[in-house]
């Protein structure tokens, strides 16, 4: 028996009902799910199909059910549709809606494609950063940039002004006094390595003809870093260097005979001018290294290294310097030999004949650790260069807390080596193609083979003279390290480009001499402080890096030079050393 629902009672359900939605939200969707599902097996059920009839019902009241399940729809509608409006107001088209929602609706949006926008345009560039390339492990590469025409050579409209001028004029009466009438004898150690022997043997020459002093020939002093006991005439053919300066300089092969405090020379105070400044002027030799010469006789000048200076001594002096360096310095038959085998080995290890590239890279522990930079590395690593510092550099290194400081001014003001790595991106970004041929000067590069890696990776036809020639044919060459120095100097010297990626004697010498040569044989000096903000911007993009490497060294490839006051000769010999065409 059915019994009818009361009317407080039905109210209190309902009530009890409600209440029970209004406390579980989830239930509440569940049974909004449930009911919506069983709606739809009711409607497919075969007594519900449009068109039919239930023979079990009254065609009236199938009638008055429908027009309550129409309702139903409606209202469910209704409140679908109200809801959904509540959601996105701006697809509201009731009148109470303002036309302002809708505008600050859209402009929101628009805000948001701007963004994402910005977003995917920041992240395109951090991956494709000039420092990043494509990194994996230690593998680094770079996009393909095109080939430029003047890849391997300066044009040659910019190249055709200039000539070299500092040689040897031939007929010319030599106005030198006897040996014996000059105002005496200098002697001079010249220190360091090979180039730095070879500047302080020009300056030599010229101190003697400033003073009119007879020039006993230098002696190549052992260093403690090369730790050699070459003598000059196991690396420069002294014949021509003697035979050469006839006419400018007299010189001798040994302190005169009748000299006998010969082993004194260089300790003695008396025989010793010391206290010489750097960039000493003409004058100060003739004023205070003179007398005391013309009172010795002999006389030994010690320190001897960057000991005359550029802009203040006479043109004549320093065209005489140039050459001394260009044309009186003449490495020996055999050292020449081999350095034309080595280059000539560069240009032919393909096929065809190729240009080849010199690169000069100086990432030794020694000047890793003097340049007091920081550089990328392990824990391990930074700590053992800490203690090599400390131990080799004490006063520089103090406390060793204004290092970081101190390493990123420097970084920024581009005193800093480039790391290999670097050198290949900037390469790349030139336009030179993995396939170039080049030919690595440099000692033990610090960090080794993996250190090397990015830049071997990136160019696979990289070669050193170790690889390059037998150790049969090395060997004659290794009694004397600054031999090995003097084949890498021509090997460069003879490049068709020629990298340097630091300074130095080695790299301003070899610039030079390819300026004096002519200036078509290209020289690349990187711009490092550039160079270092390009690569610490984690958003600048390949191109935008491309663009600004090509820019910024088109005139940075030794083309030619004015000379400024404090100019370096070796580097730009232009204006004493060459004429106008």
């Amino acid at each position: 028996m059915v019994h009818p629902v009361r009317g407080n009672d039905a109210e209190q359900a309902g009530k009890t009902e409600g209440a029970n939605l209004l406390h579980s939200p989830k239930r509440a969707m569940a049974e909004l799910r449930y009911s919506s599902s069983l709606g739809n097996r009711a409607s497919s059920s075969p007594l519900k199909r449009d068109g039919d009839s239930s023979p079990l019902m009254p065609d009236s009241q199938l009638d008055d059910d429908d027009e309550r399940d129409r309702h139903s729809s409606k209202d469910r509608d209704r409140s679908l549709f109200s809801h959904f409006q509540h959601l996105f107001p701006f697809f509201n088209d009731d009148a109470r809606v303002s036309l302002h929602n809708s505008r600050i609706s859209l402009f929101c949006l628009f805000l948001l494609v701007l963004v994402g926008l910005a977003t995917v345009f920041a992240i395109v560039n951090k991956l494709n950063s000039p420092y990043l390339c494509k990194k994996d492990g230690i593998v680094l590469q770079c996009p393909h940039v095109k080939e430029s025409p003047s890849l391997w050579e300066n044009p040659y409209s910019a190249t055709t002004s200039w000539k070299p001028c500092a040689e040897r004029r031939d007929g010319v009466i030599s106005e030198l006094p006897p040996e014996n009438e000059t105002s005496g004898y200098i002697f001079i150690h010249a220190e360091g390595g090979l180039n730095q022997q070879r500047i302080a043997i020009c300056n030599a020459v010229a101190v003697a003809k400033i003073m009119n002093a007879t020039l006993i020939l230098p002696v190549l002093k052992q260093d403690q870093i090369w730790k050699d006991q070459t003598k000059f005439e196991d690396i420069f053919d002294v014949d021509h260097f003697i035979d050469y300066l006839k006419d400018d300089v007299r010189i001798v092969r040994d302190i005169p005979a009748w000299f006998t405090d010969k082993t004194e020379l260089f300790t003695s105070i008396r025989r010793t001018v010391k206290n010489i400044p750097k960039y000493a002027p003409a004058q100060f030799y003739i004023d205070n290294v003179l007398p005391r010469i013309k009172e010795k006789k002999v006389m030994a000048l010690k320190p001897f290294v960057d000991r005359l200076g550029y802009d203040n001594v006479p043109p004549e002096i320093n065209r005489l310097r140039c050459r001394v360096n260009y044309h009186a310095l003449k490495f020996l038959p055999h050292i020449e030999q081999m350095a034309d085998l080595l280059a000539s080995r560069m240009r032919n290890r393909t096929d065809g004949t190729n240009p080849y590239m010199a690169l000069h890279l100086r990432f030794e522990k020694g000047m890793v650790g003097l340049s007091f930079c920081d550089f990328v590395g392990t824990r391990e690593e930074k700590a053992k260069m800490a203690e090599y510092r400390k131990k080799e550099w004490p006063r520089r290194y103090k406390n060793g807390s204004h290092l970081w400081q101190l390493a990123l001014q420097k970084r920024k003001e581009g005193r800093c080596p480039l790391e290999p790595g670097e050198v290949a991106v900037i390469l790349r970004a030139m336009g030179y193609p993995k396939e170039t041929q080049i030919y690595v000067a440099s000692g033990q590069v610090y960090g080794g083979q993996n250190r090397m890696a990015p830049l071997r990776n990136m160019f696979q036809n990289l070669v050193t003279k170790e690889e390059l020639a037998t150790k049969e044919e090395l060997d004659p060459f290794r009694k004397h390290v600054t031999s090995l120095a003097a084949l890498d100097f021509l090997v460069c010297l003879k490049s068709d480009v020629f990298v340097m990626t630091h300074g130095g004697n080695f790299a301003k010498l070899i610039i030079g001499a390819r300026r004096y040569m002519g200036h078509r044989l290209k020289s690349i000096k990187p711009d490092k402080g550039l160079m270092s903000k390009s690569f610490g911007d984690p958003y600048m993009g390949w191109a935008t890096f491309v663009e600004d490497v090509v820019v910024t060294h088109q005139t940075r490839t030794g083309l030619p030079e004015q000379t400024f006051p404090n100019y370096d000769l070796w580097e730009n010999p232009l204006t004493p050393c060459m004429c106008k065409v």
